[in-house]
C-alpha cells in the first residue's frame, strides 16, 4: 500500500470556462427583462401609480379653487398632485399650446401653483433605440443558445466514442515497488519495462526489441493492478487506466472507436503506458458467440489487434492487462508480437505473507507476543488483499473493545472472519447445539487420526456465515501438489461430520451439505483431471470449444459409456471415503463423546486444547 496525501488540481481553464458560461447566461436574462420592463412601459404609459384620467378643464378647475399644489409637464401630459393628499389627477393637453396660456385664459394665475416641466427627449429617445435594438439582441441570444445546446447534443453523442481511460500522471500519488511486498520474481519482471521505458536506446542498440505487452495471470487479490500502478509510478510515464467492461457500450462500433481513442492519446503522451483490467471481458476467443463473427466485442477486441501489432509502429506505448481467466483469451491477443511477456502471480509463500504482513503492520500498535512467522504460517492459502483485510479486521476488532494494542486474539478472530464471515449470535435450541458439537467433533476426530491430514487449529459450534459451526485445518505448509492419499484423506475428514451424526443420532442432517460438496468435488476432479481412479491416465473433460459454444455440461462430449464410468468411479470413492471415516469414529467413540461435550461448555477449542482431550497427531 502507498501512503501520499491527497492534491487537488485546480484548472484555470476550466474554472474559466464555466465562468464564462455562467457570464454569458446571465446577460441574456438582462436582455430579457430590459426588453419586459420597456414593453410594460409603453403598454402602461409609464409608472403604475394610483392616478386618475381626467378633461384638462377639472384640472384647471381645481388649479383656481386652490385644490392643486403642483402641475407637472411631461411633454403634451399633465399630472397634478392634490394638496393633502396623494392622489394625482392625469390629462393631455394639445400639442404645441402651453400650460400657461391655458391657464391665463381660463383666469387662473400660473403663479399661484407650482409648474414643473420635465425633459423627455433623452428618455424617450432611448427608449426607442432600445425598442429597436433588444429584440434584434433576444433573437440573436436565443439563436445562439439553441445552436450551442444542439452542438453540444452532438457532442454529447460523439463523446461515446471516446476514451474512458483514467490518466494517472507524475503530478498523481505514486506507487514503488518498494510498497508492493511479495511477488519478488514478478517485480523483477517487471523492473525491466521501467527500463525500457527509460532507456530504451540501451536496448534498441543490442537489437532488442521492446516488449509491446505484459500479461499479469493470478488469481484475484494477489496484486495485479497494484504492480502496474508500481510500474507507472517507477518509470514516470503518462498512465492510462481502463476496465475491458468500459469499451461496450449498446451502440454499434462504440468500442472499436473508445479502442482508436485511446491508443492516440497515449501515442501523444508517449512514453506511457496502458493498463487494461479484467481484459477477459472483451478477449475472449473469437468464434464462440451465439450471434456469429461480427458482434460489438469482436470489433473492439479486433481493433484492439491491430492497434498492437498493425501496420502502424508503436514503440513506445506498453500495453499491461490483467486477467484471472487466461484460458478464455484469443490466441492472437495473447501471442508474441502483442502480449510479449506473461507474468504469473501466484498466492504468497510464506516469505512473502511474512513480508506483506509486516508492511501492512506499519503504524498499527502490537502487542509483544505477536509473531509475523507465525502469523504467516497461519495464512496459508491467504491472498495479499486477503492479508491487508485481515490486519484492518484485526485493529477493527481491538479498537471496538477498546484496547490500546492489537493482539493475537484479535489476529486469530480477523483471520477466521476473513475466510468463514463474521459471528452470528443467534438462539440455538439443545437439539442443534448438540447435532452441531457432535458434527465439529467428527470432522476433528476424523481429521486427527488420519495421518496426511494437517493437525486441527479450532473447532467451534458457533455460527459464521451460512454454516452452524466450522473445523479448521488450516496447511502447516506451502503445497504446489497433493498426492492421492492426500485427496482421499481429505474427503474422508469431509464426510466425517455426517458420519458422526448418524452414529450417535441413527439420523443425518442437511447441516452436511456443504461439506459433500466438497467431497463430491475432490472425487469427480480425482477421476476426470488427475486420473487418481482406476479408469486411469487421462483426461475425461469437456473440450472448452465445444463446452463454451453448445453450453453443455461437464461430460457432454463424454460417450454414456465413459459417463457411467465416471460416476461409478466418483461414488466408489466417496463411499470407500465414508466407510472409513465411520471406522475411525466407531473406534474412537470415545474421544469423539469427550470432545463434543467440551464443545457444549467452551463453544469453540483451540488446537491445543484439542489435543489435550485426543493426544498429540502422530505426523507420518
Amino acid at each position: 500500500m502507498a501512503n501520499g496525501k491527497r492534491r487537488v488540481n485546480f484548472d484555470k481553464k476550466i474554472f474559466n470556462k464555466k465562468i464564462i458560461s455562467i457570464f454569458k447566461g446571465l446577460i441574456v436574462y438582462v436582455l430579457i427583462a430590459l426588453a419586459a420592463l420597456i414593453f410594460f412601459y409603453q403598454v402602461s404609459g409609464g409608472p403604475s401609480t394610483t392616478n386618475d384620467e381626467v378633461p384638462i378643464s377639472q384640472i384647471v378647475n381645481d388649479t383656481k379653487d386652490g385644490k392643486i399644489e403642483k402641475l407637472s409637464l411631461e411633454g403634451d401630459k399633465v399630472i397634478a398632485q392634490m394638496k393633502g393628499s396623494d392622489q394625482k389627477l392625469i390629462s393631455h393637453k394639445e400639442a404645441g399650446e402651453s400650460i400657461y396660456k391655458i391657464l391665463e385664459s381660463s383666469g387662473v394665475d400660473p403663479k399661484t401653483v407650482t409648474i414643473e416641466i420635465r425633459d423627455l427627449s433623452i428618455q424617450q429617445a432611448w427608449i426607442g433605440i432600445l425598442s429597436a435594438i433588444l429584440p434584434i439582441l433576444i433573437l440573436v441570444g436565443l439563436m445562439f443558445f439553441l445552436f450551442k445546446n444542439a452542438r453540444e447534443g452532438a457532442q454529447g453523442i460523439f463523446s461515446f466514442a471516446q476514451s474512458r481511460a483514467k490518466l494517472f500522471t507524475k503530478d498523481s500519488p505514486q506507487i514503488k515497488f518498494a510498497d508492493v511486498a511479495g511477488a519478488e520474481e514478478a517485480k523483477r519482471e517487471l523492473s525491466e519495462i521501467v527500463e525500457f521505458l527509460k532507456t530504451p536506446d540501451k536496448f534498441k542498440a543490442l537489437g532488442a526489441r521492446i516488449p509491446k505487452g505484459v500479461l499479469m495471470v493470478g488469481p484475484a487479490g494477489t496484486g495485479k493492478t497494484l504492480l502496474s500502478r508500481a510500474i507507472a509510478g517507477e518509470a514516470g510515464v503518462p498512465f492510462f487506466s481502463i476496465a475491458g467492461s468500459e469499451f461496450m457500450e449498446m451502440l454499434v462500433g462504440v468500442g472499436a472507436a473508445r479502442v482508436r481513442d485511446m491508443f492516440a492519446q497515449a501515442k501523444k503522451a508517449a512514453p506511457s503506458i496502458i493498463f487494461v483490467d479484467e481484459i477477459e471481458s472483451i478477449g475472449r476467443q473469437r468464434g464462440m458467440g451465439i450471434s456469429g463473427g461480427h458482434d460489438e466485442r469482436e470489433q473492439t477486441l479486433n481493433q484492439i489487434l491491430v492497434e498492437m501489432d498493425g501496420f502502424t509502429p508503436n514503440d513506445r506505448v506498453i500495453i499491461i492487462a490483467a486477467t484471472n481467466r487466461p484460458d478464455l483469451l484469443d490466441a492472437a491477443l495473447v501471442r508474441p508480437g502483442r502480449f510479449d511477456r506473461r507474468v504469473v502471480l501466484s498466492l504468497p509463500d510464506l516469505n512473502e505473507r511474512k513480508a506483506i504482513i509486516e508492511l501492512h503492520m506499519k503504524g498499527k500498535p502490537f502487542t509483544k507476543d505477536v509473531s509475523t512467522e507465525k502469523l504467516a504460517r497461519r495464512t496459508v492459502g491467504f491472498s495479499g488483499a486477503d492479508l491487508a483485510n485481515m490486519l484492518n479486521e484485526a485493529a477493527i476488532l481491538a479498537a471496538r473493545e477498546g484496547k490500546t494494542a492489537i493482539d493475537n486474539k484479535d489476529l486469530e478472530e480477523a483471520a477466521t472472519k476473513e475466510k468463514l464471515g463474521p459471528q452470528r449470535k443467534r438462539m440455538q435450541s439443545e437439539k442443534d447445539r448438540n447435532l452441531a458439537a457432535y458434527h465439529e467433533a467428527g470432522h476433528a476426530i476424523v481429521g486427527h487420526f488420519l495421518k496426511n491430514v494437517d493437525p486441527v487449529h479450532r473447532i467451534s459450534i458457533v455460527s459464521r456465515g451460512m454454516s452452524g459451526g466450522h473445523t479448521l485445518f488450516p496447511p502447516t505448509e506451502d503445497r504446489s501438489n497433493e498426492s492421492r492419499s492426500r485427496l482421499l484423506e481429505q474427503i474422508t475428514a469431509a464426510l466425517g461430520g455426517q458420519a458422526a451424526e448418524e452414529l450417535v443420532f441413527k439420523d443425518i442432517s442437511t447441516g452436511a451439505a456443504s461439506d459433500i460438496e466438497v467431497a463430491t468435488n475432490i472425487a469427480r476432479a480425482m477421476v476426470t483431471q488427475y486420473g487418481m481412479s482406476t479408469l486411469g491416465p487421462i483426461s475425461v473433460t469437456p473440450r472448452p470449444m465445444f463446452g463454451a459454444w453448445r453450453g453443455l455440461d461437464e461430460g457432454g462430449d463424454l460417450s454414456p459409456k465413459l459417463h457411467d464410468a465416471v460416476d461409478s468411479e466418483i461414488k466408489k470413492i466417496v463411499d470407500s471415503c465414508y466407510k472409513n471415516a465411520q471406522d475411525i469414529l466407531k473406534k474412537y467413540k470415545t474421544k469423539l463423546d469427550a470432545v463434543a461435550k467440551e464443545l457444549l461448555e467452551k463453544e469453540t477449542l483451540e488446537g491445543e486444547e484439542f489435543e489435550g482431550i485426543v493426544g498429540k497427531k502422530k505426523v507420518s
